[in-house]
């Protein structure tokens, strides 16, 4: 054929952008309402996912506005239409089966809704079983080894026991860890109060090629679990740095999952701690369980005789005035630049370490009267609170968990069932849950109210577009066959469901929209015009193959380099990827075939031509 002119090219060019420019703009709609809901997130989930979803939509926004203005002058410079297009042979023989394959399927039309419906339910069964956690965890090539001693211990013996902990983790491990350092205690940092027998052990690791004694970083932390083991009279909890600080920032929760247990009596509290502590311990994946050491404190009582004090001649004033003198008496401020210390006046210290010494202590009165400290009160060595925790007013003692080898969520419905059935509450006292299971039951409840209404949004703008709630219904069957791919590719790669694959299938439901809108606008173009249902049928969704399965291909192959990536931060990527490229493929396998069945049978019509008869010539300008 001859080459277009210049006028013709523009007319050409006019016409077709003015034919996709409504699909068009629909589509970008449904996408950015779809992504909406990721920017209702909030917390640590809104914070990690809103600019991306931000960034999504700016980038759909402007890729829209040089699709509309600067394609099209494009097109009409270098599209010159001057020869036939040639059909390769790559397309010839794709479109021929699925010409063949889409007969197949309509001349079976009852038996190909029956099994598209029986995968949806199989799916909807599947998607029950996945478990689930707030976020994957992160692996930040670093470890923090939470370590509780007995309440009272002296600095001195912690700092001991550390450096005897830090080099037996050296000498253990030496191909995984580079550095290790400890923090004991913060009794400067007002948001951390931490006493002196409590310990932070920060642990620095090799690149994960060097390893020798481990693969993962749980296997490396079970195994320093079991080195650490033999220290007596501690306690210990692994976690990770920046894991460690989000948790206790957001429900002061150290490590995956904490039980509060609240009351009034601290001897209660501890009482049931004890019970809910031997349930966590034997409910399965549960890691290091420790309770908040909230007694154990070693304390000397000193109770006034006032008799003995009224025989001496002495006031039960002066007396305490002497025994406050033992631990300190306030008489001033010291400056160092402009920070300030206390300045205290207090006894030798031979009478806080002698009990002896104490009861030797002098008592003066202002009417001359001295007596030794013995001779007028008992003194006792006793164990008092340690630590007094409170959550809006109310007195708790806390359970912490860490989850190993499961999904957060199995895990607490188990570990719910089970304290219910083996530990009886007096009246008074509650149990509620804290930690990661707190921030994923807040995003599902928050997400579980804006999908629905973006969902609702997305066919609502549906049908403006196609003025057709019929149409709309079917181009909605592709979001349960996206979201049934999401969930298979997640239990063959064993990943829970988390945030990052809650907003995977956000995503999926536009691609899934659009690949059907695509379709069913084809669909309604050829039957307007067609004698044969059938026959239009089948010509729309071959002439839409190519664009249906680009769309499909280029959104899986964009995602598989997160799917597989295995560099920091990769956890929290994967399963979002996972998510998306298992939905694409079911989306597009299921929508090429069962929406053109869909529509064949609301259609109406009889098959009438077979497959060999249909094929048209190549195509030509």
């Amino acid at each position: 054929g001859r080459a277009l002119t210049a006028a013709e090219r523009r007319d050409a060019v006019a016409g077709a952008g003015r034919e996709v420019a409504r699909p068009m703009v629909f589509g970008m709609l449904i996408i950015l309402i779809v992504f909406l809901p990721i920017l209702g997130l909030q917390g640590t989930e809104g914070r990690m996912f809103r600019p991306m979803a931000l960034t999504f939509m700016c980038a759909l926004v402007a890729s829209l506005l040089l699709a509309l203005t600067l394609t099209p002058v494009l097109a009409s410079w270098f599209l010159r239409g001057d020869g036939p297009l040639r059909e390769r042979r790559a397309d010839r023989v794709l479109q021929d089966a699925y010409r063949r394959l889409l007969w197949a399927a309509l001349q079976r039309r009852r038996a190909v809704l029956t099994g598209a419906t029986a995968l949806v339910v199989l799916g909807a069964v599947g998607s029950l079983r996945l478990g689930g956690e707030f976020l994957p965890r992160l692996n930040e090539g670093a470890l923090v080894i939470n370590t509780v001693r007995l309440a009272g211990v002296a600095i001195d013996e912690s700092v001991r026991q550390n450096t005897r902990l830090e080099q037996l983790l050296l000498e253990s491990f030496p191909d995984e860890i580079r550095a290790v350092w400890s923090r004991i205690g913060t009794a400067e940092v007002a948001t951390d109060p931490m006493g002196p027998e409590l310990t932070d052990v920060f642990i620095a690791l090799h690149p994960r090629e060097h390893w020798t004694r481990a693969r993962t970083q749980d296997e490396l932390a079970a195994a320093m679990a079991a080195v650490v083991a033999e220290f007596p009279g501690a306690s210990f909890a692994f976690t990770q740095p920046i894991e460690m600080r989000l948790n206790e920032m957001a429900s002061g929760i150290r490590t995956d999952l904490g039980v509060k247990i609240f009351g009034d009596d601290f001897a209660e509290l501890v009482r049931l701690a004890g019970r809910v502590q031997a349930v966590l311990e034997t409910v399965p994946g549960a890691g290091e369980v420790t309770v908040d050491q909230v007694v154990g404190q070693p304390e000397v009582v000193v109770r006034l005789d006032r008799g003995a004090l009224v025989r001496a001649g002495l006031g039960a004033g002066e007396a305490l005035q002497a025994v406050e003198g033992v631990g300190g008496i306030a008489v001033g401020d010291v400056y160092e630049g402009l920070r300030p210390f206390p300045l205290v006046v207090r006894w030798p210290d031979r009478y806080r370490e002698d009990r002896a010494a104490l009861a030797g202590l002098p008592v003066s009165g202002s009417s001359g009267a001295r007596q030794p400290l013995g001779q007028v009160a008992a003194i006792t060595d006793t164990e008092g609170l340690a630590t007094i925790n409170r959550e809006w007013g109310r007195r708790l003692v806390r359970v912490q968990c860490s989850v190993q080898g499961r999904d957060v969520m199995s895990f607490v419905d188990e570990a719910r069932r089970r304290i219910a059935q083996e530990v009886d509450l007096p009246t008074g006292y509650v149990v509620a849950w804290g930690g990661q299971f707190e921030h994923l039951e807040r995003a599902r409840l928050r997400l579980g109210i804006l999908v629905p209404t973006a969902l609702l949004l997305v066919l609502a703008l549906l049908y403006l577009s196609l003025q057709r709630a019929r149409d709309v219904a079917i181009i909605a069957t592709g979001i349960p066959f996206a979201f049934l791919g999401g969930v298979a590719a997640l239990h063959l790669r064993g990943l829970p469901f988390s945030v990052s694959a809650a907003v995977g299938f956000i995503a999926l439901a536009g691609i899934a929209v659009l690949n059907g809108q695509i379709l069913v606008h084809a669909l309604r173009r050829q039957l307007a015009t067609a004698t044969d249902p059938g026959q239009a049928v089948v010509e729309a969704a071959v002439g839409r193959l190519r664009p249906v399965l680009a769309t499909a291909v280029t959104d899986a192959v964009g995602f598989v380099p997160m799917a597989l990536s295995a560099g920091v931060g990769a956890e929290i990527q994967r399963p979002l990827a996972t998510v998306v490229i298992g939905g694409v493929v079911t989306s597009m396998l299921l929508t090429l075939v069962v929406l053109p069945v869909l529509y064949r049978v609301f259609g109406g019509g009889a098959v009438t031509r077979s497959p060999a008869s249909t094929r048209p010539a190549p195509a030509s300008t």
